[in-house]
Parts: C-alpha cells; sequence; structure tokens
C-alpha cells in the first residue's frame, strides 16, 4: 500500500489538484488499483453542478492518469527517478455512470505497452463494483527538468 505522504512525494500534483489519495494494489511493470475518495469539499462540488455536485469526467480522467503515474514511477529505473512523466494521449474514453460525493472511486489501470520512454495503459473507475468510466492512456518519461 501507498499512503498519501508517499505519493505526494511521487507525484507533482498538489491540492487542489491531486486526485490520488491511496495506492492499494501494486505489481510494478504491470497493475495498480488506487482509491480517490469524493467529497462534498471538493473545489468542482459548487459549480458542477449547482444543487447535484457530479465530479466532472476530466477530472476520473485525470485521476487514472495520475494513478497510471504512480505505477510507471515505481516501475522504472532508479537511474530513471525523478524524471517527469508526461501525458501524451487519451483513447476510447467512456463515462457509464455519475459520481458524486460520498463515493470512493476505485481506479484500476494495466500496462498495455512499455517501449522505451512510451507508456500506455487501460484504465477502469469503478464505484461499488460498477463501471463509472474507462479509457486507454498514453504517457511517456521526459528528460530532467
Amino acid at each position: 500500500m501507498i499512503d498519501i505522504k508517499e505519493i505526494m512525494t511521487l507525484l507533482p500534483h498538489s491540492y487542489p489538484f491531486l486526485l490520488v489519495d491511496r495506492i492499494i494494489e501494486i505489481e510494478p511493470g504491470k497493475r495498480v488499483v488506487g482509491i480517490k475518495n469524493v467529497t462534498y469539499n471538493e473545489p468542482f462540488c459548487p459549480g458542477h453542478f449547482p444543487g447535484r455536485p457530479i465530479m466532472p469526467g476530466v477530472l476520473i480522467v485525470e485521476a487514472m492518469a495520475q494513478t497510471a503515474g504512480i505505477l510507471a514511477f515505481k516501475s522504472i529505473s532508479e537511474e530513471d527517478q525523478g524524471k517527469p512523466v508526461f501525458f501524451l494521449g487519451i483513447d476510447n474514453v467512456r463515462f457509464r455512470k455519475p459520481v458524486v460525493p460520498g463515493d470512493q472511486l476505485r481506479l484500476e489501470l494495466e500496462v498495455t505497452r512499455h517501449r522505451q520512454s512510451i507508456w500506455g495503459f487501460k484504465g477502469q473507475s469503478f464505484v461499488d463494483g460498477k463501471l463509472v468510466a474507462e479509457a486507454d492512456l498514453l504517457a511517456m518519461l521526459g528528460e530532467e527538468k
């Protein structure tokens, strides 16, 4: 398990854009399962939508991308540690059900390809065991800053 303190050392994101609370399963180079607890205190709730808050789909995809980034960071060699992971693209995105405050988003990603600095992931997000979103993600390990 990876807690929020370690996640904050792995990802360059911070509040309010850090969208992964915990990693509950990880197999470096293969798969990862992350958790995002959605609360009414999220900055998007007052405006998306007033009176009926729903987590924006783009933030669900971003949560999947951040979870994939953690998997990539935990899978690369020590010499590549510290290099940034850049989000290159998304394909086949589908949103199945709304995600609302009180939901726990389970983010499951598996590596579909890894060649040199390019990573491909198949991502699925669940609430209470029901598929709410899915996407194919592409990322690249960049050069040090």
